[in-house]
């Protein structure tokens, strides 16, 4: 199945904000709370949030558009990490962080994460990034699974807070090349 994925616009806001809100749980680990999740949410994935996003340009929001409806989205960060834990362990410079990647689960097991991952891919690539670098919580298996069947690589670890808990990711990384 093939869907279509364009970048996002600042009329995209809103509904980003909502499938985060779906999305964005899944990838929790099973012990979080209601409330650290809504927090999160409402810190890093408002409607608000994503304005902020969308103009930034360093910032570029790809999203799986099925009709109008929002299936799935990613966000690519094209600048140096602040973390030093993460700076510490990649290797793949000037690297390109993909600081979401979610698909709502109706599209789960349809390949749509897949292609979201490959459009992510040549995206930083094509922007000129030799590497792509992730965080994902350590316990999520699935994901982690995912990552590596996409070319990634554990490199390190790092904290990542959710609310008033600090959890635990792996940082990943693969190097990419670029598309004539």
């Amino acid at each position: 199945m093939t869907h279509a994925i364009r970048t996002a616009t600042a009329d995209d806001a809103g509904r980003l904000a909502a499938l985060a809100a779906v999305t964005f749980p899944l990838a929790c680990p099973p012990g979080s709370s209601p409330a650290d999740i809504a927090a999160h949410l409402a810190n890093t994935l408002s409607e608000a949030n994503f304005r902020a996003y969308l103009a930034d340009p360093d910032i570029t929001v790809l999203v799986i558009d099925a009709g109008g409806e929002l299936r799935g989205y990613s966000l690519l960060v094209a600048r140096a990490t602040r973390d030093p834990d993460v700076a510490a362990v990649l290797t793949e410079l000037p690297c390109t962080e993909l600081s979401k990647c979610y698909v709502h689960p109706d599209h789960h097991g349809l390949g749509a994460a897949a292609e979201l991952m490959h459009a992510s891919i040549d995206a930083a690539a094509a922007a000129g990034a030799r590497g792509l670098w992730l965080g994902v919580n350590n316990q999520n298996g699935r994901a982690v699974r995912f990552y590596e069947k996409s070319g990634f690589r554990q490199v390190g670890t790092k904290s990542f807070t959710l609310g008033n808990t600090v959890e635990h990711d792996f940082v990943m990384e693969r190097p990419l090349t670029r598309t004539p």
